[in-house]
């Protein structure tokens, strides 16, 4: 209780409040703008973080993130463009129903079952969190080594519809995280001679770079692709949500309960939870054929499964210092950029931060309806600022933030690099989210590889030894050969791969 009223007292206080307003708005207006992702709001934010105390700098990154999800069902559903990954799932679904006269009623759902699946995905967090770091203190190398590999293999298998490009994105993450000191043999690797390269990749550079400089260049070679809003009328955005409750209420559980499960998988977050549960929501529906047609049911499972997800990515972040997804991979940056090493022990060492934390994921979405109203009454205003003006502004920030982490234009640089890096893997259809994955984990796993080989004598069979790591090590390896079968039977039944559905 001594922590829980210590956490309150960090929250409560009008700069931090006045912080989470501010990052509210921020990142509703850079998710409702088309092309500006909820991962590239977290990665703008870095820099201003890095002169925060750890709870408002936590607290803006939290809100940002939360509004960004939401505000990209705005576009979606006047544009049919999502402003963020997250939305695409039902873009067509929600701009079918502004074009039948729905568009009230679609805006209306998103935001009330966006905030009440938030609601839902911040309970289990709750719950679940300090129940898993009572046992993931127990952990050891062994543990870890198969804690990574099941990471990285779900980041592959979950988080693409090609699994062979999203092999060759996590290899090229791996890579480029064996760049610096050996943490083995403290020998220096692939450095050419540069002491900037000895201390490694710096981690906040590179994830500004693949994520919000890519956006810019993706943004500069579609700046003259331009979209006009509906020029339907926004009314009382909430009538009518009372009935469709009512109706469709086993499908925000069901929803809200798969975007729980898919956000806790590391690599995969709430774009992947959105698909799946639009295309679960499809295939129990009573009235399949209404879906692709203006239907809101698929919309109530999708929009409630991609902002639960948001917290439940928090779990394995908290937990074991291993992302759920690419927001989170930010986020243990600035964990470590602010002392508190995620992981069991932070539980023990700074509670009082972790229940900050989630009372800001509270407030958080609560604060989402009544500023999600507003941006809703103000997104045709919103949805007009010219590409060509907020491209350079976007630029400008991500210069400043690389040069911030580093003091030097080693984060220029470098950011730049990994930005035109992660601009050419996705022009080519290879996926983002791995490749971080490989970068934040690939340390981690090196090391408790060799930490447990030394531990073992070279025994491999000692990872299977201690019973947690036996039982994770079964679990990835089963997972292995199913992926393995899946591929044969799909060439043995000359079946084409799957197909990637149109946003």
């Amino acid at each position: 209780m001594e922590a829980i009223a210590q956490a309150a007292g960090l929250v409560f206080q009008p700069y931090v409040l006045w912080v989470i307003f501010a990052s509210a708005v921020f990142g509703m207006f850079v998710g409702a703008m088309p092309g500006l992702t909820a991962t590239m709001a977290t990665a703008l934010l870095v820099p201003v973080t890095f002169f925060m105390d750890p709870v408002p700098a936590l607290g803006a990154i939290v809100t940002a993130t939360a509004m960004a999800i939401f505000a990209g069902d705005i576009p979606a559903a006047m544009l049919r463009i999502p402003g963020t990954p997250a939305s695409a799932a039902y873009t067509d679904e929600s701009y079918a129903m502004a074009r039948k006269g729905e568009l009230d009623l679609n805006l209306g759902v998103n935001l009330v079952f966006s905030v009440l699946g938030g609601l839902i995905g911040v309970a289990i967090l709750i719950l679940a969190t300090p129940v898993l770091a009572e046992i993931a203190i127990n952990f050891s190398s062994f543990e870890y080594f198969w804690l990574c590999l099941l990471g990285l293999t779900c980041a592959v298998f979950i988080a693409t519809d090609a699994p062979l490009k999203g092999f060759a994105s996590l290899l090229i993450g791996l890579a480029i995280g064996t760049v610096g000191i050996d943490p083995a043999a403290g020998f220096p690797r692939f450095t050419f001679g540069s002491v900037e390269l000895m201390a490694g990749i710096s981690f906040i550079p590179a994830m500004i770079g693949m994520f919000a400089l890519s956006e810019v260049l993706r943004g500069v070679v579609a700046i003259d692709r331009t979209a006009v809003p509906l020029a339907q009328r926004i009314g009382n955005i909430f009538r009518g949500i009372g009935s469709v409750t009512r109706r469709y209420w086993v499908n925000f559980f069901r929803g809200s309960g798969i975007g729980v499960a898919i956000g806790a998988l590391p690599g995969a977050g709430a774009d992947i939870a959105a698909w799946i549960s639009y295309a679960v929501s499809k295939r129990f529906s009573k009235e399949p054929e209404k879906f692709g047609t203006g239907h809101v049911e698929g919309v109530v499972d999708s929009t409630s499964a991609n902002n639960s997800a948001i917290a439940a990515a928090w779990i394995p972040a908290l937990v074991f210092g291993i992302p759920g997804d690419s927001i989170t991979a930010i986020v243990i940056g600035v964990l470590y950029m602010k002392g508190m090493n995620p992981g069991p022990t932070v539980f023990l060492q700074n509670p009082q931060l972790i229940y900050a934390v989630f009372m800001i994921f509270v407030l958080a979405n609560l604060f989402m309806l009544p500023i999600g109203w507003a941006a809703i009454k103000l997104a045709k205003q919103m949805l007009r600022v010219p590409r060509n003006v907020l491209l350079p502004i976007i630029l400008m920030c991500c210069v400043v933030g690389s040069y911030a982490m580093t003091n030097s234009f080693y984060g220029i640089a470098l950011m730049t690099v990994m930005g035109i890096l992660a601009w050419l893997m996705e022009e080519h259809g290879f996926p983002i989210a791995p490749a971080i994955l490989g970068l934040v984990l690939g340390e981690l796993l090196e090391q408790s590889f060799m930490t447990s080989m030394i531990k073992a004598d070279g025994a491999f069979l000692a990872f299977f030894h201690r019973p947690i790591a036996g039982v994770l090590g079964a679990i990835t390896i089963a997972v292995w050969v199913g992926m393995a079968w899946h591929s044969w039977k799909r060439r043995q039944g000359g079946v084409a791969g799957p197909v990637t559905p149109a946003p």
